[in-house]
């Protein structure tokens, strides 16, 4: 046995100074050398002694206080010298003695090895410019979307948090594809497919809080405040927390449920009032009947409530989809066909709102009419509303030949177009068009 651990071995055997070396240990963390003043408080008569032994001094009075370097200087002058005070401290700790700066350097350049090596994984799962990997890149660059979460697991389990950031990731570059391809999932079809647990990304769950700052971070939006912009938040990302958040708006259908012709429904459309329907009750949808031989569908709340107490004649069929097309809208849609209905829709004239329009037109053809969004028509609905490049990019693969136009506008003014600002114009096209009486 070498003579600092010898040494350590010594004084770990004696809790007369098992005080005093904390204090050592307080001063190496500090300034990596053996400097300072030691004092203790409150002193037993084996503490005084003991310590008094090394430094060759008595201590009679409490508190007791010596240098660093006395006692370094005494243990010189025992049995066990020559010693280095750090090996002995070393021994008596059993681990590396390093200050509290160099610490935390050390800390720092592991989480960093860690994210970057996470960083790499998502990159060749999901490539190296997928917003899962942008999440990482600036959640550690900037501390922020998640961090202290992931930082929270990281210290209790570094294996178990790789793998959580390996889920969270691989969800958000899935939901970047559902985007693209106008897709809807309920939450716990899209959980069990990312980890094989429905409840994987459930509200309150550490994954369900970290897919909520990955998409935060793609939508460059704020973390939900409550449940409601929790829903919404998840909705606009194409997952459907529950069959109740998916709605559709309706005015003028007759809804056949489990073979039966709906009386709620009846009495709505007897009544000339508008209902919301939500994907739960479309469950057993087995049929439907329009007003009329023509559906309009509307993107947005106050265009459907305009229209719908503006309408000079009443035997028309009005939806609401409230945006993005939910499963609500989807189950809807082919059923409306099916009756021999034709579709009439209607967006808002910006990215968004074409590459909504588009892909219906793309899923069912002629059948699907695109409604108000010509070039004409975004030179009405024009706003002051920049829009940015990165949406830019959603009108490069639109087909319909009448979108396109509208497209290329776009792209000359960069300014989106709202349904708002051609209320009038659509109104007039319900209360014109011929319309069929069912």
């Amino acid at each position: 046995m070498n003579n600092n651990k010898a040494c350590a071995e010594y004084f770990k055997a004696n809790p007369a100074y098992q005080r005093c070396f904390r204090e050592f240990e307080k001063k190496w963390e500090s300034y990596g050398r053996v400097t300072g003043s030691i004092t203790l408080k409150n002193t037993s008569e084996e503490e005084r002694r003991a310590i008094g032994g090394i430094l060759g001094k008595s201590f009679y009075e409490d508190p007791i206080r010596f240098s660093f370097s006395e006692f370094e200087k005494g243990l010189q002058h025992t049995k066990f010298a020559p010693v280095n005070f750090e090996k002995i401290l070393e021994a008596y700790f059993g681990r590396t003695m390093m200050t509290t700066q160099k610490r935390r350097m050390e800390e720092e350049r592991e989480k960093a090895d860690f994210f970057e090596m996470v960083e790499g994984e998502l990159a060749e799962d999901t490539g190296s410019e997928s917003v899962a990997v942008s999440w990482m890149r600036e959640m550690y660059s900037k501390k922020k979307y998640g961090y202290q979460t992931v930082i929270r697991e990281y210290r209790r389990d570094r294996e178990q948090t790789e793998k959580l950031l390996k889920a969270v990731g691989s969800a958000i570059s899935r939901l970047e594809n559902m985007q693209e391809e106008q897709e809807e999932q309920p939450l716990a079809v899209f959980s069990a497919e990312i980890s094989g647990n429905p409840h994987y990304f459930d509200q309150g769950t550490t994954a369900g809080q970290l897919l909520v700052h990955g998409m935060c971070y793609a939508a460059q939006t704020d973390y939900p405040e409550n449940a409601h912009q929790w829903r919404e938040l998840l909705l606009s990302g194409g997952i459907v927390p529950d069959n109740i958040s998916s709605i559709v708006h309706i005015y003028g259908l007759r809804l056949q449920v489990d073979g039966v012709w709906h009386p709620a429904y009846d009495a709505f459309r007897r009544l000339q009032e508008p209902c919301a329907v939500t994907m739960e009750n479309l469950q057993e949808l087995t049929a439907v009947q329009p007003t009329g031989d023509k559906v309009y569908i509307v993107e947005n709340e106050m265009v459907f409530s305009y229209l719908w107490k503006h309408l000079n004649r009443k035997d028309v069929t009005l939806l609401c989809t409230a945006g993005q097309l939910r499963s609500a809208a989807v189950k809807l849609i082919p059923f409306l066909l099916d009756s021999g209905a034709e579709i009439y829709y209607s967006g808002d004239i910006d990215p968004d709102g074409i590459r909504i329009a588009d892909r219906l037109w793309r899923k069912y053809g002629d059948r699907i009419h695109v409604w108000r969004m010509s070039g004409d028509d975004y030179e009405k609905s024009l706003s002051e509303e920049t829009i940015g490049n990165i949406s830019m990019k959603k009108l490069e693969a639109v087909e319909n030949p009448v979108l396109c136009e509208t497209a290329k506008e776009i792209r000359k003014k960069k300014k989106a177009g709202y349904q708002e600002n051609i209320l009038k114009d659509l109104l007039a096209d319900m209360n014109e068009m011929k319309n069929t009486t069912s």
